[in-house]
């Protein structure tokens, strides 16, 4: 860290100190996490030890409505999908994502019964599939339609949450199911679902910590201070997976089984923001409108907050 690094580092410090001390609502990050995400491997790693300020945590069971919590103000920051968060950015949250992390596209998938007749995506015609409006799993089932030569009106779009779908999806009344992460692993071990086709190749494989304007503005110094902590606990979760799992199962209430699935498939590195990002969301936010999800014309250049890039080292 060269001398100026390191001065502002102390200045962020030494605001972070005096916020603690006064007491005020500058002291609380209020941080929004998925089942599983950002408050499980923060807690697993012990990457919050000795922060200079109180987390509030509130749970979410998917992107959408912790998106728009984090618009809202109703919490500081929180984590997304690539696909949840440029939806939510295009039809006007008032949100930035200030960190990325990167993985592979495996961790979403369309999952099918094990006995069903779809062996190919382009037997999903006419079939009926459940997924989340905007969500990585609706990115995805959009790919893989467009792969197979149909369009999202070729088939039925149910859109449900993760907990609706997966019950659809066990008592029989949806053809397919696409979904992400533990969700995935509890169909898969569960209740023996099989992987028709999944995101590997087709998913750029970005998630953002996404902040609102005002804590941007507000609370610079504390998210500054968080992100360095989650990118310390990111790494150690790559590097430790059935170390996290078995904490997550802890966390979560998932079984061991299920956990370890669940990181071993889903391994998130964090990834500075820039270009790539903007590029991608471009490409993303064209398929939406494509298919009729998107009406908003919002340049998502405007998302993404790259003077937090400092806080990956």
């Amino acid at each position: 860290m060269d001398r100026r690094q390191l001065l502002v580092t102390s200045l962020a410090f030494v605001g972070l100190a005096a916020c603690s001390r006064a007491g005020g609502g500058a002291s609380v990050l209020k941080v929004g996490s998925q089942r599983g995400g950002t408050k499980a491997v923060l807690i697993a790693s012990g990457a919050l030890e000795g922060a200079p300020y109180r987390i509030e945590w509130s749970e979410f069971p998917a992107a959408a409505p912790l998106l728009e919590a984090v618009s809202a103000g109703a919490v500081d920051l929180g984590e997304a999908g690539d696909a949840p968060f440029l939806y939510a950015y295009a039809g006007g949250a008032k949100i930035k994502a200030v960190q990325a992390g990167r993985s592979g596209g495996s961790s979403t998938a369309i999952l099918v019964p094990n006995g069903s007749s779809i062996h190919a995506p382009s037997d999903l015609r006419g079939k009926k599939i459940a997924t989340g409006r905007g969500s990585i799993g609706h990115y995805l089932l959009l790919r893989v339609l467009e792969s197979a030569g149909l369009k999202p009106t070729d088939v039925s779009i149910v859109y449900l949450t993760p907990g609706d779908a997966k019950a659809a999806f066990t008592a029989g009344s949806i053809d397919a199911w696409v979904t992400w992460g533990s969700y995935v692993a509890l169909a898969r071990l569960h209740d023996a679902a099989r992987i028709l086709a999944d995101g590997e190749g087709l998913l750029g494989g970005f998630g953002y910590e996404a902040a609102s304007e005002k804590a941007i503005a507000e609370k610079r110094p504390q998210i500054e201070d968080f992100l360095r902590r989650l990118a310390r606990a990111r790494r150690w979760a790559a590097d430790n997976p059935d170390a996290f799992g078995r904490v997550l199962a802890k966390e979560t209430g998932l079984s061991e089984e299920v956990a370890l699935y669940t990181v071993r498939q889903y391994r998130i590195l964090p990834a500075p923001l820039g270009e790539a990002s903007v590029e991608e969301a471009r490409a993303l936010l064209d398929r939406f409108r494509a298919a009729g999800a998107v009406g908003a014309t919002r340049d998502p250049a405007g998302a993404f907050d790259a003077s937090f890039n400092g806080a990956l080292t």
